[in-house]
């Protein structure tokens, strides 16, 4: 697997960010946004977004994932990873751009919580987030609201002590 960063996305990367939602299969486990909506949630100071990319010598970075980050720096140092995806599931990309979100999140913010939601049958995510520090803190009932009907949450989240002993 190439190397692997970790970089803010923009503007010029909503293409890449709406083709990534519309993947076959992730239309019942990744929200989607027209790019008129991430391009306006690229504005807001509450919204971060960040790219994974793949870096090898001597060629133009690739972008591999993406992910929407909410309530970015929020004075209630609480953010929420809104939605993540890959290009390609199943090559490693996810964990590793968890790790990056993850690092700039405690490095860049005050941020004392990092939490998430899946669908609670997305096993793959969950071992995914488990990996990389994640503790699964319950269920939300009903509180995911996808293709006009309301579905459970499991609510997982990483702190910074979590991360603090997981780096030392």
């Amino acid at each position: 697997m190439p190397r692997i960063e970790v970089v803010r996305a923009g503007e010029s990367d909503i293409p890449f960010i709406v083709a990534t939602e519309r993947r076959p299969g992730f239309e019942k486990l990744v929200g989607r946004w027209e790019a008129a909506q991430h391009a306006e949630a690229m504005t807001e100071p509450r919204y971060a977004y960040f790219l994974a990319r793949a870096v090898a010598d001597g060629s133009e970075p690739k972008p591999l994932g993406f992910a929407l980050l909410r309530d970015w720096d929020s004075p209630e140092r609480s953010t929420l990873l809104k939605r993540i995806a890959v290009s390609e599931p199943g090559q490693g990309v996810g964990p590793a751009l968890l790790r990056g979100l993850i690092e700039r999140v405690f490095t860049e913010t005050k941020a004392h919580r990092l939490s998430l939601g899946l669908f609670p049958h997305n096993l793959r995510a969950r071992r995914a987030y488990e990996s990389v520090g994640f503790q699964a803190e319950g269920v939300s009932r009903g509180s995911a609201f996808v293709g006009g009907e309301h579905h459970d949450e499991l609510v997982m989240a990483i702190l910074r002590p979590d991360w603090l002993a997981r780096k030392g």
